[in-house]
């Protein structure tokens, strides 16, 4: 599990069809062979290490769900290591499990900030709410306003510097992960009423 507050922005050296390299530093420390890292907020398994880089295989589920197929050589990749068991919690849970890819529409300055606002597909998009979390390309941030199309969200500058969303521009490609919590309640709302309704939480004493 990841917490969305990513801790260092490697650099894409090698790209062959399904297989990344990356330069890091920070994301290596402590790191091994099958340990997971958060790579634009796709969870991998580090296949090659060295003193300054490590490798991750693609599989084809991975490239269909995410931009990591469109990385090119010299190209920045948000990094975060697993959580360890006490570690601190800053962000929201956060998987590692892609959920698709979005289009930025804007990047409007709003004061010390940045607005991004990101297109999304419906099946995306339901699972989004003001106020709610998301995880843009590995990055746990806030929604600050949403439409049944796209959602926007607020890149203080710290953000902007420590990862690669103050470079992402209008048409870019970005890596979505939902908060996992939607997709449970959702499960659990089911439309044939087998699953927890309005008066079964009335009839419990919650409505």
């Amino acid at each position: 599990m990841f917490t969305g507050i990513v801790e260092e922005v490697g650099t894409v050296r090698v790209v062959r069809p399904g297989w990344l390299t990356i330069a890091a530093r920070k994301a290596l420390e402590g790191t091994a062979l099958g340990d997971s890292l958060s790579i634009n907020g796709a969870c991998l398994t580090i296949t090659g290490l060295t003193a300054d880089t490590f490798s991750v295989d693609l599989m084809p589920e991975t490239l269909r769900r995410s931009n990591l197929g469109s990385l090119r050589s010299g190209d920045g990749i948000n990094l975060e290591r697993a959580l360890p068991a006490g570690g601190r919690f800053g962000g929201h849970f956060v998987q590692g499990h892609v959920d698709g890819t979005g289009r930025v529409l804007s990047m409007v300055a709003e004061g010390e900030a940045v607005v991004m606002t990101v297109a999304a597909s419906s099946d995306i998009m339901k699972y989004i709410v003001e106020k709610g979390f998301v995880a843009v390309d590995g990055v746990s941030l806030t929604v600050v306003g949403c439409d049944a199309s796209s959602f926007a969200v607020s890149l203080v500058s710290f953000t902007r510097e420590n990862t690669t969303l103050g470079l992402r521009r209008r048409g870019d490609l970005v890596n979505i992960e939902v908060d996992i919590l939607a997709k449970y309640v959702e499960r659990l709302l089911t439309k044939d009423g087998s699953g927890i309704s309005v008066d079964f939480l009335a009839e419990h004493g919650f409505a």
